[in-house]
C-alpha cells in the first residue's frame, strides 16, 4: 500500500472515532450538567423552605410572647378592679384571664422545645409567672374573705415585686432572642432566593449549549449521512448474495411453521388425553355413593308392612284374601330387594359374580321384557354379530344395564320412535378406548332416534343423581350404574349423540375364553330342579340376632340342624365342640373380622368344610378373591334360593365368583 493511502485510511480512521467518540461525550456533558443543576436546584428549594419554615416559627413565638405578655397584664387589672369592687363576677373573670395566660405559656413553651437558646428563658419565665400566680392569688382570697383594705395593701407592694420585673425581663429576652434569630432566618430567605434565580440564569444557559450541541449533531449527522450513501453504493454489490440468504431464511422458516403446527396439535392430543384422565378420575368417585333413592324404597316398605299386617287380620277368616296380601307383601320385597342390589352395584359396594355369557342369546332372552317394557310404540330391532364371541360379566348387572338403556331411550323418543340393539366385534389397541387394554372386545350399542344431547348435557351424563327429566321421574342413578358396572368388568362406556339426531351408546367389553355353563343351570348358575341332600349339622355365624333367629328357623325349616354362633370369635371353639359339623354358613360383614377373614383364620383341621357366604352388603370385600371360590348367597333370600345355595355348597359344586340372589 502506498503512502499517500495509507494516510487517507488512517485519516478516516481518526473521523470515524471522532463522528462516534464526540457524540457520546457531548451527551454525557450534558447529562452531567443537567444532573448537576438538578442536583443544586433541589438543595436551593430545600434550603429555602427550611428558611422560610424558621421564620414561620420565629414569627410565632414572637406572638405567642405577645400574647402571653397581653394576658398577664389584663389578668392583673382585673384583679385590682376586682379588690377594688368587692364583685365575685370579676374574680372569677381574673381566674380565667389568669389560666389563659397560663395556656399561652405552654404554647410559648411548646414552640421553643426544639430551641435550645431559648429553654432556659422560657423555663425561667415559666417559674417566675408560677411565683406572681402565688402572689395575685394570695391577693384574690384576701379579697374573698371581705379583707380589702388587707388586699389593695398588698396589691400595691406586688405592683412593685421582683416577680413583675423578673416576667417582664424574660419577655424581652425571649422575643430579642427570636428577633435576632428573625434577622438570620430572613437573611437565609435572601441568600437561597439568590441561590434560585442562579440556577434559573444557569438553566437558561444549559438550554442554550444544548441548542448548540444540537446543531453540532445535526452535522454529525448530515456526515453519517453521506457516508451511509457512499455505504449503500457498496451493498448494491452485495444484493444477489442477500437474495439467495432470503430465499434460504424463507424455507427454514416453513419448515418450522410445520414443526410448530405439528406441536400444536400433538399440545391439543396431550390436553384431550388430559381431559379423560380428570373425567375417570371424578367418575371413580361415583363409586362412593351410596343412597339417593329412599323414597321409592320407603313406598316398597309400605307394601310389605301392610301386606303384612292385613294378611294377619285376614289369617282366619279369610285365608284367600290373607294369601294374596301376602303375595303383595312378597312382591314389595322382591322389589326393594332389587333396588337395593342396584344401589349396592352403583356404589361399587356389591361384589360382581361375573360368568361367561353369550351376548347374542342374552339380547335373545330379554327380547319379550324389553317389549314390555318400552311399550308397543317403539319398534325395536336387534342385530347379532358377536358370533360366539363371550363376554365374563355378572349377567344380572349386563341385563339390568341394557333395560336402564332401553328406558333411557324411550323417555328420550318420548314413547314412539325406533330402537336398535347390536352386538359387534372389534380388536382395538391399548388405550384406543379409554382405559381398555389392547385385546378383542364385544361392543354393544343402543340407538335411538330421540331428541339427542347437548354437547353439556352429554359431558355430565355420568354423574350420579344427574338427570335431565322431570322430578319424580328419574333419579340419575341409571347411566352412573352402567359406568360403575362397565368398569368394574374391565370395559368402557362411550355415548355420541346430537340434539335432534337421537343418541347411541356403545359399551366395549373384552371377550372371554371361558365356557358357558351348561344347560342344566338357569340364569343364576344354579341346577334347575333342587339338589336334595341329608340332613347337615349346619354352624350359623351371624351377629344380628334377628336375622341369626330367621336364618336358623329357615335351616330348619329345610331339614337341617344348624348351630347358632352369634361372634365370629367363637366359631373355631363351636366347630371344635361339634365334630359332626357339615357346614359353615357366614355372614361377610361383622364386629372385629369378616366373614372370609374367620374362614382364614380358623385351624387347618377345619378348612376342609363347605362354606356359604351370605351377603348383603359386601363392602371392602367386594374382591371375588376373598372368597376363595366358596359359594355366596345374596340377602335377601328365599328357602328355594336358600335350599339350592345350601345343595351347590355341600355337593362342592359351587364355582368361583358364582353366587345365589333372591328370587
Amino acid at each position: 500500500m502506498a503512502e499517500g493511502e495509507f494516510q487517507d485510511v488512517r485519516t478516516s480512521g481518526w473521523r470515524a472515532l471522532a463522528r462516534r467518540v464526540l457524540p457520546l461525550l457531548l451527551v454525557a456533558l450534558l447529562i452531567g450538567s443537567l444532573g448537576a443543576l438538578l442536583y443544586t436546584a433541589s438543595n436551593a428549594s430545600r434550603d429555602h423552605q427550611r428558611a422560610l419554615a424558621e421564620q414561620q416559627r420565629s414569627f410565632e413565638i414572637i406572638a405567642l410572647a405577645r400574647g402571653f405578655e397581653a394576658r398577664t397584664a389584663r389578668a392583673e387589672v382585673t384583679l385590682a378592679r376586682y379588690v377594688i369592687s368587692l364583685d365575685p363576677n370579676t374574680g372569677r373573670l381574673f381566674q380565667d384571664q389568669w389560666r389563659g395566660a397560663a395556656s399561652q405559656l405552654k404554647a410559648l413553651y411548646y414552640a421553643t422545645r426544639k430551641s435550645g437558646w431559648q429553654r432556659g428563658n422560657v423555663e425561667a419565665l415559666q417559674y417566675a409567672f408560677a411565683q406572681r400566680g402565688k402572689t395575685l392569688n394570695e391577693i384574690g382570697l384576701r379579697t374573698t374573705y371581705d379583707q380589702k383594705m388587707s388586699a389593695l395593701g398588698r396589691f400595691h407592694q406586688a405592683g412593685k415585686s421582683q416577680d413583675l420585673r423578673r416576667i417582664t425581663a424574660l419577655l424581652d429576652l425571649v422575643i430579642n432572642a427570636e428577633n435576632a434569630r428573625l434577622r438570620e432566618r430572613s437573611l437565609a430567605v435572601t441568600i437561597a432566593g439568590d441561590r434560585t434565580e442562579w440556577i434559573g440564569k444557569t438553566s437558561r444557559l444549559l438550554g442554550l449549549a444544548m441548542l448548540v450541541c444540537i446543531l453540532f449533531g445535526a452535522w454529525f449527522a448530515n456526515v453519517a449521512y453521506a457516508e451511509r450513501r457512499k455505504a449503500r453504493r457498496q451493498a448494491e454489490i452485495e444484493t444477489e448474495r442477500a437474495d439467495r440468504l432470503e430465499a434460504a431464511v424463507r424455507a427454514r422458516t416453513a419448515e418450522l411453521s410445520d414443526a410448530y403446527d405439528q406441536l400444536k396439535r400433538e399440545s391439543a392430543e396431550r390436553a384431550a388425553a388430559e381431559d379423560n384422565l380428570r373425567q375417570m378420575q371424578k367418575m371413580d368417585a361415583v363409586g362412593q355413593l351410596t343412597g339417593g333413592i329412599a323414597h321409592d324404597f320407603n313406598n316398597m316398605l309400605a307394601v310389605v308392612v301392610g301386606g303384612l299386617e292385613l294378611a294377619k287380620r285376614k289369617l282366619r277368616l279369610k285365608p284367600e284374601e290373607a294369601g294374596r296380601h301376602l303375595d303383595n307383601a312378597m312382591e314389595g320385597a322382591n322389589r326393594a330387594a332389587a333396588l337395593t342390589r342396584r344401589l349396592l352395584a352403583f356404589a361399587r359396594s356389591e361384589p360382581l359374580l361375573p360368568s361367561a355369557v353369550d351376548p347374542d342369546s342374552l339380547l335373545r332372552g330379554m327380547a319379550d321384557l324389553i317389549d314390555r317394557t318400552i311399550g308397543d310404540q317403539v319398534i325395536v330391532s336387534l342385530a347379532h354379530q358377536a358370533q360366539g364371541w363371550r363376554i365374563f360379566v355378572d349377567q344380572h348387572q349386563m341385563e339390568n344395564a341394557i333395560l336402564n338403556l332401553c328406558v333411557n331411550a324411550r323417555d328420550a323418543m318420548e314413547g314412539r320412535g325406533k330402537l336398535t340393539l347390536s352386538t359387534a366385534r372389534t380388536t382395538m389397541k391399548a388405550g384406543e378406548i379409554g382405559e381398555c387394554a389392547a385385546g378383542d372386545y364385544v361392543v354393544l350399542t343402543v340407538t335411538d332416534d330421540g331428541c339427542g344431547m347437548t354437547p353439556e348435557v352429554l359431558a355430565r351424563v355420568f354423574e350420579p343423581f344427574f338427570t335431565t327429566k322431570p322430578v319424580g321421574k328419574g333419579t340419575g342413578l341409571g347411566l352412573s350404574q352402567i359406568f360403575g358396572f362397565v368398569r368394574q368388568s374391565e370395559g368402557e362406556v362411550r355415548i355420541e349423540s346430537e340434539p335432534g339426531k337421537g343418541s347411541s351408546v356403545h359399551i366395549y367389553l373384552p371377550r372371554s375364553t371361558k365356557e358357558i355353563e351348561g344347560a342344566d343351570t338357569d340364569a343364576d348358575g344354579f341346577a334347575r330342579t333342587p339338589v336334595l341332600h341329608p340332613p347337615t349339622r349346619i354352624l350359623v355365624v351371624e351377629d344380628d340376632p334377628r336375622v341369626l333367629n330367621q336364618t336358623m328357623a329357615a335351616l330348619s325349616e329345610l331339614g337341617h340342624l344348624p348351630i347358632a354362633c352369634d361372634h365370629p370369635s367363637k366359631a373355631a371353639k363351636l366347630l371344635a365342640n361339634n365334630v359332626d359339623i357339615g357346614l359353615i354358613m357366614s355372614d361377610v360383614l361383622m364386629p372385629d373380622m369378616t366373614g372370609p377373614e374367620m374362614i382364614k383364620s380358623l385351624p387347618p383341621i377345619f378348612r376342609h368344610l363347605p362354606v356359604l357366604f351370605v351377603t348383603g352388603y359386601a363392602g371392602d370385600t367386594n374382591d371375588s378373591a376373598d372368597f376363595e371360590g366358596h359359594a355366596v348367597l345374596r340377602k335377601p333370600y328365599t328357602l328355594m334360593a336358600l335350599g339350592q345355595s345350601l345343595a351347590q355348597a355341600l355337593n362342592g359344586s359351587h364355582h368361583p365368583g358364582t353366587a345365589a340372589a333372591a328370587e
